[in-house]
């Protein structure tokens, strides 16, 4: 990832395949299960229209921004190189 513009490894190019799809699927379930929460009553309860919609409406707008926000921020942090080059061990000097 250190060069901006150039060609990249066989495996760099896996290892960013993979954050992405990481990221995809953890932003996917992050949403679900928001999504679930606050909507789940809705669907569960039979509320009045009025809080049915409100609470289905609420659910999605969670679930998006919670969506967007988990993609952006796995996708940052792969960029960023913030993992230990050696899995387990956090500290340099280990």
């Amino acid at each position: 990832m250190d060069i901006p513009g150039g060609r990249r490894t066989q495996g760099e190019r896996d290892a960013i395949t993979i954050e992405i799809g990481y990221a995809l699927c953890s932003a996917v379930f992050a949403a679900a299960v928001l999504f679930g929460a606050v909507a789940g009553p809705a669907y569960l309860f039979g509320p009045p229209p009025g809080a049915r919609s409100l609470l289905i409406g609420s659910g999605t707008v969670l679930a998006v921004v919670v969506f967007l926000a988990r993609v952006v921020s796995v996708l940052v942090r792969f960029d960023r190189g913030d993992q230990p080059s050696q899995p387990g061990r956090t500290n340099p000097d280990s």
